[in-house]
Order: C-alpha cells, then sequence, then structure tokens
C-alpha cells in the first residue's frame, strides 16, 4: 500500500529555481524585516527603515543581472516543464527593472516625505505597505497562469490602498483610499468572473493552455468563453486607468502622499499594463478580433479625456500641478495602449508589444522625474499650485532646467529625444497595424499635450512673483532627482538603447 502512495507524494515535490524568483522573494523578504524591526526600534531610529528599504530594493534590483542569461522558469507541471507559473524571460525581466528600479526611487523620495510629515505618517507601516506592494508588482509580469496572475495583481492593489489613506485624520487622504478601494475591488471581482468562466471553459488556468484550448472549445460554450474574455480585459483596463474607468485617479492622486502618487502613475499602471499584455498576448491571441478594436477604442478614448482634462487645468488652482500630473498620466496610458491595440492587427506582436514597454521605460523615468521636482517645490508650497512654479529658474536653475526638461520628453520635443523616439515608435506600430485612424487621434492629442507641457515649462523661466523662494534640497531628493535626471539626458542621447532593450526577444 505505501509502494503505491509514494509516486504520487514524490510527483508533488518541485525544485524552486531560487535564482529566477529572487527579485520578489528579496523585496517580500525585506518587507517582513523592516515590519519586524519597526516593533524595536525607537521613534529617532525610524528612517533606518527607510534606508533598510532603500537598500532591499537595490539588492533586488541587481538580483535581475544574474538572469540575463536566457529565460528560466519555475512551479512547473509535473511531466511538462513548458507549463509553469513562474517565468523569468526577457519579459518578465525589462517590466521587473521597471517596477523595482520605479519603486527604488520612490523610497528615496519617501525618505525626505516621511521626514517632512514629522510623524504625521507611520513609517514602519510605510515602508511595510510599499514594499508588500513592490514585491505583487514584481511578480506580476513573471506569472503565467491566471491564479497567480490575479493573486499577483492584489498583493500589489492591497497595500497601496492602505498607503494612499495612511495619513490619519486627513479628509482628502481618506476620500482618495476609498475612491481607490471601490474602483479597484470592482475591477477584481470583474476579473475573477471572468477568469472563472475562462476556467469552465478551459479547464486550465495555464495562460499557454487557455491559448490552445479556448480556440475549441465546445459549441455551447462559446458565449460563455467570449464573455470570459471580454470580463477579464474589463477587470484589467480598471487597473490601467482607461477611460471610462479612470474616475478615481486625479483625486487619489491629490489625496494620496506624494511619492505614493509618483508610485501609482508609473509602477500601477505597469503592473496594469504587463497583466493586459500577458493576457491578450499570451492568453487570448485567438480573440483578437475582440480585444483589438476594443483596446484601439480604449486607447483613443483614454488619450483624448486624459489630455483634455489636463489641459483644462487651472493653474492657480490648489494642488493644480499634481492633478495636471494625473490627468496627464491618463493621457499617456492611451498611448500604452496603442501598441497593444496594433499587436491584434500585425504579423509581428511581438515587435508591438516591444513599443508598448518601450514607451513605459521612458515615461517611468520622465513622470518620476517630474514628480521628484514636484515634491521639492512641495516642501516650500503645500498647495503644489502650477502658478507655484513661477520663476523656479531663479531659486533653483538645476530643479527648473531638469523640470523642463522631463516636461519636454513628456511632450516629446527636443531636447528630450527619447520622448520624440517612444511616440514616433508608438506612432509607427499603429501605421504599421493599419490603424490609420489611431494615428490621426493620437497626433491630435501629441498637439494638445504640447500646450500644456510648454505652458508649464515657460512658467518655470518668468520672473518670480516677489522674492525668489531658495529650495533647501534634502540627500534623498537631490538622489532621485539626479539619478532621474542623468538617466534621461544618458537615453536622449542614446534613445536606441532603450528601444533595443525593451524590443528584442520579449517572448
Amino acid at each position: 500500500m505505501s509502494s503505491l502512495a509514494q509516486p504520487p507524494a514524490v510527483n508533488l515535490v518541485q525544485s524552486v529555481d531560487w535564482l529566477a524568483i529572487a527579485p520578489p522573494t528579496i523585496t517580500a523578504l525585506v518587507g517582513l524585516v523592516v515590519l519586524v524591526a519597526d516593533l524595536f526600534v525607537g521613534a529617532h531610529k525610524k528612517v533606518l527603515l527607510g534606508w533598510l528599504s532603500v537598500a532591499g530594493l537595490a539588492a533586488s534590483a541587481l538580483m535581475l543581472l544574474p538572469l540575463l542569461d536566457g529565460a528560466r522558469s519555475t512551479f512547473c507541471l509535473t511531466g511538462a516543464p513548458d507549463i509553469c507559473s513562474y517565468t523569468a524571460d526577457r519579459f518578465t525581466l525589462v517590466l521587473q527593472l521597471l517596477v523595482l528600479g520605479g519603486a527604488l526611487l520612490v523610497a528615496l523620495l519617501s525618505v525626505t516625505a516621511l521626514k517632512d510629515a514629522d510623524k504625521g505618517l507611520p513609517e514602519g507601516e510605510y515602508w511595510f505597505l510599499l514594499l508588500s506592494s513592490a514585491a505583487g508588482a514584481a511578480l506580476l509580469p513573471a506569472s503565467r497562469d491566471l491564479a497567480t496572475l490575479i493573486v499577483a495583481l492584489e498583493v500589489a492593489s492591497l497595500p497601496a490602498f492602505a498607503l494612499v489613506g495612511l495619513r490619519h485624520g486627513d479628509r482628502k487622504s481618506s476620500e482618495a483610499a476609498l475612491k481607490f478601494f471601490l474602483s479597484s475591488v470592482t475591477a477584481t471581482a470583474v476579473s475573477l468572473m471572468g477568469v472563472s468562466f475562462v476556467y469552465a471553459t478551459t479547464g486550465t488556468l495555464y495562460l499557454t493552455q487557455v491559448a490552445v484550448r479556448i480556440q475549441n472549445v465546445d459549441g455551447q460554450l462559446h458565449t460563455l468563453a467570449q464573455t470570459g474574455v471580454v470580463l477579464t480585459l474589463v477587470g484589467f483596463a480598471f487597473k490601467t486607468a482607461a477611460v471610462p474607468f479612470h474616475f478615481w485617479v486625479p483625486d487619489t492622486y491629490v489625496g494620496a502622499p506624494l511619492p505614493i502618487a509618483a508610485y501609482l502613475s508609473v509602477v500601477g499602471k505597469a503592473v496594469g499594463f504587463s497583466g493586459l499584455i500577458l493576457i491578450t498576448i499570451v492568453a487570448f491571441p485567438s480573440y483578437a478580433d475582440v480585444w483589438g478594436p476594443a483596446l484601439a477604442a480604449l486607447a483613443a478614448l483614454t488619450m483624448t479625456v486624459g489630455n483634455v482634462g489636463a489641459l483644462r487645468q487651472q493653474a492657480t488652482r490648489a494642488y493644480s500641478a499634481v492633478r495636471l500630473l494625473a490627468w496627464s498620466s491618463v493621457g499617456q496610458a492611451g498611448y500604452l495602449l496603442v501598441p497593444i491595440a496594433a499587436a491584434a492587427y500585425s504579423d509581428d506582436a511581438e515587435h508591438s508589444i516591444g513599443s508598448t514597454v518601450a514607451y513605459a521605460l521612458m515615461y517611468a523615468v520622465m513622470n518620476l522625474g517630474a514628480f521628484a521636482v514636484a515634491a521639492l517645490v512641495g516642501r516650500t508650497k503645500s498647495l503644489n499650485r502650477v502658478s507655484d512654479y513661477r520663476g523656479l529658474y531663479a531659486s533653483n536653475p538645476v530643479a527648473a532646467l531638469l523640470m523642463a526638461f522631463f516636461l519636454l520628453c513628456l511632450a516629446g520635443l527636443p531636447p528630450g529625444i527619447i520622448g520624440l523616439f517612444a511616440k514616433v515608435t508608438v506612432f509607427s506600430a499603429a501605421v504599421d497595424a493599419g490603424l490609420g485612424w489611431l494615428a490621426v487621434v493620437m497626433a491630435v492629442n501629441v498637439v494638445i499635450a504640447l500646450f500644456y507641457y510648454l505652458q508649464w515649462t515657460t512658467l518655470l523661466f518668468r520672473a518670480p512673483e516677489g522674492a525668489p523662494v531658495p529650495h533647501r534640497v534634502p540627500a534623498p531628493l537631490t538622489a532621485a532627482i539626479a539619478l532621474t535626471g542623468v538617466l534621461g539626458i544618458v537615453l536622449s542621447g542614446a534613445p536606441q538603447l532603450v528601444l533595443r532593450f525593451a524590443d528584442t526577444g520579449l517572448f
């Protein structure tokens, strides 16, 4: 009897590739260490938790280097080594670099923000939640089954709700957290419904198996399969802040601590888009006739609503700088959707996806840089209005020049060459796929965006109203601004680096 029971037990034994899962694992472990250490560290030494978090994120990012020699997979089906739950391929590594690098820059911004808050934010909980969310975000692009995908999505999202509403007694913060929570819970419920329909029709959760089996479902289940595909897509559209699922973005960005708004604008979007790419390109390629037109329409609607929303912001309104960046991020999400939609019509879907990833890398650097300068200005101008940036060049020339550079990159104008190249790449992906109408909509939106980006840029160099207010820049904030500035300048000098890096052998 025991000999008969032995083979199933042996089959359950998994050999885990610890190197492959090292980046998210290290991030999660450092988060646990921070949570426990918070119990024993005195109030005057809480800053050490921040630097421990920064070191942990840096170590996680460095662990991507040993994985560059080839794709590695783990948690695979017994007898089917090519069907796995976790794969560290080129796509995974590029997105994990974006996530962990973005989280590292946010951590540098947070060190200063927590010090300025003067115990207004609980430091131990803050760092634990940030690291937990980053671990989930790093896990998601490596997920190759629907269950792991949803779990990673929630591990990335749930701590983010708490981070947005972490300021006790702040009505704005509580309202922002509630809006974010309700929209995200709705997205999760819709996604889970879609996943359950897909599982009911295919009998598997593995993305590659879903791709094969969903093409041959029983005729009676065809409508159920289609509904599952649509509901799963709608759920991820919530996560990417695509219109009409964007309503939570402006208020959430304003109510959240500024570093968390930066985190949501970059890492949060990376989570949504990497999930969307995996379910469309890997799991549902046979349903391209369903998700292709849907994503093209969402892209056009999202970029238009986002840019018009940014254009309508009044420079003297409280928190208008953050609101403008929030609406701008909605518009940028529309650009990011274009190549994914184009992949449905293209013979080279991998090249189209490469355009999205390249644009995401560029956007991450420039948007984090803009938020870093916004954090600097917000230290002396708590309402953070666009009008508060008038005359920044007189008080801090370097910060003003870098802010102008970041805004021009986001607009796609020289000297922000990387922004121009990224927009041209996305534009060409639409044209090559035969989506001429979408390319025209994108061109119109780029022109609309030029107005508010240039308006903000010129404000930086106008004569200040009254005496210039000097800005003291703490070391962590200096490091964040300098890192994004150097990266932006290097990539503008050699934009082919990011385009080649993101467009070679993603899958």
